[in-house]
């Protein structure tokens, strides 16, 4: 997949590369970002995806987050990438004594794994445009409480991906952010929420286009700050 003509149609924009961009945060954030970036929507395919790229003039990019040996290939011709969102993630709560190696592995591989080697792939392009890369982690990036043992260890790991990065590449000019969302009103949430055996109630959560409106600051910020690390919680009832 490669951008129709992007030398033409990409000079004078950023081009934004979105993971779990069918998502409620993501599809929110290519919402945001429409007009203003060129937009590559990474998904597993699908009517929700097309739709999404049709409705904001993306690219699609069909991602298997669990087969990284097929990345190289994916991003093949890609092209021009500015910016990149680390946004998919996957969780399964569960009590340590509970859960076997398959959970563990599985959430290792999507929340931590995947955005390692995208980024691996990907630095050299984000270099060359001098952009930045956002970690899309959550609150359990921070602190782990009973339940959330394999994501949280998935999300501390994410953060120390994104704290090593920052360090590596300050001196190639690419920045670098981790936001930690506090509980947002998207499907996952809704799963979460099921899992806890507690009511899904999304009016008392962050609005995804609150979290998109962050994000897109933090891609658009002036060349003379970088925003490290941002914790977002909900606001008060």
């Amino acid at each position: 997949m490669s951008l129709s003509n992007p030398e033409k149609s990409s000079a004078a924009k950023p081009v934004t590369l979105i993971t779990g961009a069918s998502g409620g945060i993501g599809s929110a954030l290519a919402r945001a970002l429409a007009g203003t970036h060129e937009l590559i929507l990474g998904g597993r395919g699908g009517a929700a995806l097309n739709a999404l790229c049709a409705e904001v003039g993306g690219h699609p990019l069909v991602l298997d987050l669990t087969r990284p040996e097929t990345f190289a290939g994916v991003l093949a011709g890609l092209g021009r990438v500015s910016n990149v969102v680390h946004n998919a993630g996957v969780v399964e709560l569960g009590a340590v004594a509970e859960q076997d190696y398959a959970v563990w592995t599985h959430t290792l591989a999507v929340n931590t794994v995947a955005p390692a080697e995208l980024t691996r792939l990907l630095l050299p392009t984000v270099r060359q445009e001098r952009g930045t890369f956002v970690f899309v982690n959550s609150g359990a990036g921070l602190s782990a409480n009973a339940g959330w043992g394999s994501y949280a260890a998935s999300k501390f790991a994410l953060k120390a991906l994104a704290d090593a990065l920052r360090g590596e590449e300050e001196a190639n000019g690419v920045r670098v952010t981790s936001l930690y969302p506090g509980r947002t009103a998207t499907e996952m949430q809704r799963k979460v929420r099921s899992q806890e055996g507690a009511e899904y109630t999304p009016e008392a959560f962050i609005d995804p286009q609150t979290l998109a409106a962050t994000i897109a600051f933090v891609l658009n910020a002036p060349r003379d700050a970088t925003l490290t690390d941002l914790t977002v919680r909900p606001g008060p009832q």
